[in-house]
């Protein structure tokens, strides 16, 4: 069995070489023993760069990479006498045993590609390990690492979770409908949302409550001042704003979350005709809506959902009451004549 730090590092030093995040391939580098120290990572970081783009024939997509090329570039590079490089051995036995399946696969499908198939697996190990009460340390430790900014658990790292939505998006979109008769591409679509869903919710995601409260409270502040403000300039001054209203608004936070939200609605897109989408997405809806009148008539499926409910419930909450102090509390420095940091 491969320990779990070792599985989540390799999960790591992919997204690290991916993202271009040197830091965190650095760190998985490190851990997983390819390297000693980090005297020689402004050379070995490149270089693996350029064998996951070569695995790939050029396209740089992860879902294009050949394991029997990748396994040829890995062993060029610890063939390399300048650099102190070495491939641990159970990781060579993945990837050679990963080129056999590849190889049966391909001369079946020609088209096919391994990676493109692992997504949804990939993509549930990430954000919902099945049999654990708890969360394995080293899991956790990579997604505070890839989620918050500086691993703080301060701030959200919103690119990011927008990159891992964008992957489920691309595993729903690599269904094959002549492969699974019960199942429609809009229905899969649903069940990668409804797995972010559930991660934000879950025990493995509640590192991610607090920042996202506060960010969310923020958001909602500031989308508020951006029409207190418009109101104010439209009535020429004789509508004000309320006590603690028309604050200073984060145009970056906003434009990220906008961003996620985007990524959403397209992951409930299932027709790629632009024509045609608005009236998926309503259909999607009607959907979703008949399936969550179904579950508050099933006591059965009202007590699956309960957890989920109740956090979703506790996390709008916790954002109404922060807007409140945000704007009780602008209000008071206002009237203190005290003025806003900007």
């Amino acid at each position: 069995d491969i320990p779990d730090s070792d599985r989540y590092g390799l999960i790591g030093l992919v997204l690290g070489l991916k993202n271009k995040d040197i830091a965190l391939a650095t760190e998985n580098l490190l851990s997983l023993g390819f390297l000693e120290d980090t005297t020689q990572v402004d050379i070995l970081v490149p270089r693996l760069r350029k064998a996951i783009k070569n695995s790939t024939g050029g396209t740089n997509k992860a879902s294009d990479v050949s394991f029997s090329k990748l396994q040829m570039e890995l062993d060029d590079i610890s063939r390399d006498n300048l650099l102190k490089f070495k491939i641990p051995p159970y990781i060579t036995i993945i990837i050679r045993s990963l080129t056999i399946l590849e190889g049966f696969a391909l001369s079946v499908d020609p088209n096919f590609r391994l990676i493109r198939g692992a997504y949804p697996y990939i993509l549930k190990q990430l954000l919902s390990p099945e049999g654990l009460e708890q969360t394995p340390k080293a899991l956790d430790k990579l997604l505070v690492r890839l989620l918050t900014v500086n691993g703080e658990k301060k701030e959200i790292e919103w690119g990011r979770l927008r990159q891992l939505l964008q992957l489920a998006e691309t595993a729903s979109k690599s269904y094959d409908p002549s492969k699974d008769n019960d199942d429609d591409k809009g229905s899969v679509s649903r069940k990668t949302v409804d797995l972010f869903l559930k991660f934000m919710t879950s025990k493995t995601g509640l590192f991610m409550k607090e920042p996202l409260v506060h960010e969310l409270a923020e958001a909602i502040d500031g989308m508020a001042s951006i029409g207190e403000s418009n109101l104010l300039r439209m009535s020429r001054g004789i509508i004000r704003p309320l006590p603690g209203g028309n604050g200073p608004v984060n145009k970056k936070r906003m434009v990220e979350i906008r961003a996620v939200i985007e990524v959403l609605q397209s992951a409930l897109s299932v027709d790629d005709d632009a024509d045609k989408k608005g009236h998926d997405r309503l259909e999607l809806f009607r959907g979703l809506a008949q399936e969550l009148l179904l579950i508050l008539n099933d006591p059965s499926q009202r007590e699956l959902v309960k957890p989920i409910l109740e956090e979703v419930t506790s996390v709008t909450q916790m954002v109404a009451v922060e807007v409140l102090e945000i704007r009780s509390s602008r209000a008071i420095r206002g009237v203190l004549g005290l003025v806003e940091a900007r």
